[in-house]
């Protein structure tokens, strides 16, 4: 995001925002402002998962780590971030990439996003998870609780992906040094309903952030309405 974004501290913003202040053009777009000031503080207390899915190299942490700046800047409440290659060293230490393995992986990722929702947080979610009905249990797991969840696809093409190949994966999967390579050796299963679809390569990381909180914005929206 723009450098300019950082003089604008969380606290001000939250200050400016209650004193009904204009927020300048560069922080924020004003339909998001505007929406923000609409939707946000009458979430009435409800958790909120933002689950990432994609290809690995897809951009997913990217996007999940600047979601979560943004989202610190606007929430009072704690924001988590549950990275796979963090989840992987720590909470899921000693699992494979087995289909039963990478089904627990998103389990465990399901119970400890549940966990930061019921404390009041927000859990930013970015991992691989390649099987729907993982995804799918995953959001039973929220949504048991109150939660809402919202999927988002990061759809970046796997030739987009191979060439940008940061941690070499999709290299050793293709000499046949790394087995089980999602995209390459293992299944990915695309969501079919995603309650967003962006493309890294398609389109900036600021105007996907945009249309990120755009569909929060929205689907807290939708929640309020249903619970009203």
């Amino acid at each position: 995001m723009p450098e300019d974004t950082l003089r604008l501290s969380g606290t001000e913003f939250r200050r400016m925002m209650s004193a009904n202040e204009n927020i300048p053009d560069w922080f924020s777009p004003p339909e998001v402002v505007h929406s923000l000031r609409s939707f946000l503080p009458s979430s009435g207390g409800k958790g909120l998962v933002v689950w990432f899915t994609g290809l690995p190299a897809s951009g997913k942490s990217t996007l999940a780590k600047m979601l979560v700046r943004y989202l610190e800047t606007v929430e009072r409440c704690p924001i988590f971030l549950l990275d796979g290659d963090i989840v992987r060293r720590h909470l899921s230490r000693g699992l494979g990439f087995s289909k039963a393995d990478r089904d627990e992986n998103i389990r465990r990722i399901g119970l400890a996003a549940r966990r930061g929702i019921m404390r009041g947080g927000i859990c930013v979610v970015a991992a691989v998870s390649p099987y729907r009905e993982a995804r799918y249990q995953a959001r039973k797991l929220i949504e048991e609780v109150g939660g809402i969840f919202i999927e988002i696809f990061v759809s970046t093409p796997i030739n987009v992906c191979m060439a940008r190949d940061p941690k070499g994966i999709y290299a050793k999967a293709k000499s046949g040094a790394l087995p089980q390579v999602t995209g390459v050796n293992d299944a990915y299963e695309e969501p079919q309903n995603p309650d967003l679809a962006v493309d890294t390569y398609g389109i900036g990381p600021d105007e996907s952030l945009r249309s990120i909180v755009k569909t929060i914005i929205e689907k807290r929206g939708v929640s309020n309405q249903k619970h009203a």
